[in-house]
């Protein structure tokens, strides 16, 4: 009798410990954990030692290259691997010799197990998509708002700062938050005296939304032309984008036109095709001149500053008289990305420049 209660207690025993090996499967072997709220409110144990982590959906893989936090990224998404046209990746080309997690927009969670990061951090969902990877995985998964430079730069912040309390940056996330704010005030300090009547208007067509656009495609709110106080035509529509009809855009005449380089072949194809846009003033005394995209994957934040440096220095020169826009835009990649790639983006879009569409 004696011997089968012995037997039990081990049975137990053994049951017990294995089954608290499963509970603490990501946990470091000391037990040591941090609690850290993600920006649904869930309450995530992540281990207190981070040495490997994955991003998934659009943006994730350039906060961890804003956070410097590369050298700890496991696996990407076959989209990082297969294409190299965004500055951090263009920075960070060892990126794409990353194992593969899976597809674009959130990769496949049986390679991602495979990989077994001790973090995933994961852009663009909601709270019960993240507990149901955590489950399904048995690894922590901290849910990002992704946010703007606009009216939501706070949630582009708080996503820098959750960031940094599971990668123990925190002091990096402060630096980039310092640097886009000074970066933002200077844009404004240079503009926001100038009167309205004394603005050229403007106007920005072919930029990328699900894909490429041609000259129809704007955005009323255009980050560059906010950032440096521009008299922008399309600025009376309330949409975040916009397609605008071909009647409307000549009604407007915008003095100077800009060209997202996303949609330059498209938008040069909707002036050939169309005689009406060839009577817009900005095309008639060639005032036209090619930006950078930076809608790729979401936005790229770096290119959304360097454009704003450029529209400034076209629309207001003398206000912008000391700032070279190669040279700025490099500063700002390195800054962010940690390489300067301005050349690269040159020469895969077309970089800064002015543009003949007449003929």
């Amino acid at each position: 009798m004696k011997d089968k209660i012995a037997v039990l207690f081990i049975g137990l025993l053994l049951l017990s410990v294995f089954s608290s090996g499963c509970i603490n499967l990501n946990a470091e072997s000391d037990g040591e954990t941090v609690t850290i709220t993600d920006m649904t409110g869930r309450e995530v144990h992540v281990p207190k030692e981070i040495d490997e982590v994955v991003g998934i959906e659009a943006g994730a893989l350039r906060l961890l290259v804003y956070m410097q936090a590369t050298d700890l990224v496991s696996g990407v998404e076959n989209f990082e691997k297969d294409d190299g046209l965004r500055p951090y990746i263009m920075a960070h080309p060892e990126l794409q010799d990353k194992t593969s997690i899976g597809p674009i927009h959130g990769g496949n969670p049986e390679l991602i197990l495979d990989l077994n990061p001790d973090v995933i951090f994961w852009t663009y969902t909601e709270a019960g998509n993240a507990d149901d990877l955590q489950e399904k995985t048995g690894i922590p998964v901290i849910a990002l708002k992704y946010g703007d430079l606009d009216d939501k730069r706070e949630t582009f912040y708080e996503a820098l700062d959750t960031i940094g309390k599971v990668l123990d940056k925190t002091e990096r996330a402060q630096e980039i938050h310092h640097y886009i704010e000074d970066t933002i005030s200077d844009l404004n300090q240079r503009t926001d005296e100038i009167p309205e009547d004394e603005k050229s208007s403007c106007y920005v067509g072919g930029i990328g939304y699900k894909g490429a656009h041609g000259i129809k495609s704007t955005e009323p709110d255009y980050s560059p032309f906010e950032f440096v106080n521009a008299k922008n035509v399309a600025g009376e529509l309330t949409t975040e984008h916009a397609m605008v009809d071909p009647e409307k855009i000549v009604d407007w005449n915008p003095e100077k036109l800009f060209i997202d380089e996303g949609g330059y072949d498209l938008l040069v194809d909707d002036i050939k095709n169309n005689e009406l846009y060839k009577s817009i003033d900005a095309i008639k005394n060639d005032e036209t001149y090619a930006v950078m995209p930076f809608n790729y994957y979401t936005a790229n934040y770096g290119t959304i500053l360097a454009d704003a440096y450029y529209v400034g220095k076209v629309l207001f020169p003398e206000r912008f008289e000391d700032i070279n826009p190669q040279e700025k835009a490099d500063e700002i990649y390195r800054e962010l990305v940690g390489e300067e790639v301005y050349d690269d983006m040159e020469e895969n879009f077309g970089g800064f420049k002015k543009v003949n569409l007449k003929e």
